[in-house]
């Protein structure tokens, strides 16, 4: 774990002292919001909870993306029920630029699909990193970015998490998801220390909202006593029939039954976020920076 952590920032450090490039002026005025969605463990929900905050928030009125980064076991494009014909592996080999490889779908997103063996994106050479800070740039046209990132602590799931704005823990109401997502916010917090990462609680699969209330409530008292952490909880999505239905039928059931119980959450959640006031930040410019290892 230490060692990923450390290949990590080494990676970081070493783009840092080659890269040059920055975001052109034009871009920095247009601050796009950057989210990483991201879990302890698997199976907890974290794809379809991005895809349908994803929906959400376009929905609310903003231009979102939604970037596939669970890189090795790519699966929104599933839900989405869309076979993409270039993904981000084709972006850092030169041989697609971002604006080719991006979808638009039925649902007001546009979707950057991933691709199996892009988890070797901790050992891109410098020039594979350039060129991907620099195709990265083309999506500072959206209001919301949201990530997808992998399960766990890997490097390329820390290597998103440590450059985005906000940080979407999901977890679950099972003992071994509760562990995992603290193991994961307590990864962030100790061994992401250049960074003030923001940390949202999200409770999938709660059965009532007290149940969401209790298990949020474990957590972040856990946190703040052995981490000295804030974590903020912003809801919960019920279990219910219709998610398994919308998986089936690779339609979001923000789409397939938007007045259900799991689709009400993500809207509750959403109109909570979009009420409360986001940092001013230099939206993708700062991703690149912190994302690269580069320093203001």
């Amino acid at each position: 774990m230490e060692e990923q952590a450390e290949d990590l920032r080494a990676l970081m450090e070493s783009a840092s002292e080659h890269t040059v490039k920055t975001v052109p002026a034009e871009k920095k005025n247009h601050a796009a919001h950057i989210i990483a969605v991201t879990s302890g463990k698997g199976g907890v929900g974290k794809t379809n909870v991005s895809v349908n905050l994803a929906i959400a928030y376009a929905q609310a009125g903003k231009k979102v993306i939604l970037v596939d980064a669970d890189l090795g076991m790519a699966n929104v494009n599933v839900l989405l029920n869309i076979v993409p014909q270039y993904n981000l592996m084709q972006v850092i080999n030169r041989q697609k630029t971002m604006k080719d490889i991006i979808l638009d779908t039925e649902f007001g997103i546009k979707f950057i699909a991933s691709a199996n063996g892009f988890s070797k994106i901790a050992n891109l050479d410098v020039g594979q990193l350039d060129y991907f800070a620099e195709q990265f740039c083309s999506l500072d046209n959206a209001d919301i970015i949201i990530i997808d990132t992998g399960a766990g602590i890997a490097n390329n799931v820390l290597q998103f998490v440590a450059a985005v704005d906000e940080v979407y823990i999901v977890t679950t109401p099972e003992p071994t998801a509760i562990t995992d997502a603290y193991g994961m916010i307590k990864i962030i917090t100790t061994e992401i220390v250049d960074h003030e990462v923001h940390l949202k609680l999200l409770v999938n699969r709660v059965h009532s909202a007290d149940e969401g209330r209790r298990i949020s409530e474990r957590i972040i008292n856990i946190v703040g006593q052995f981490l000295n952490y804030k974590v903020e909880y912003i809801g919960f999505v019920y279990d219910d029939p219709v998610v398994t239905a919308s998986v089936i039928r690779q339609k979001p059931f923000m789409v397939l039954s938007p007045s259900s119980k799991p689709s009400m959450c993500i809207k509750h959640i959403v109109s909570r976020l979009e009420k409360t006031e986001i940092r001013e930040n230099d939206g993708v410019s700062s991703f690149l920076k912190k994302f690269l290892g580069r320093r203001r």
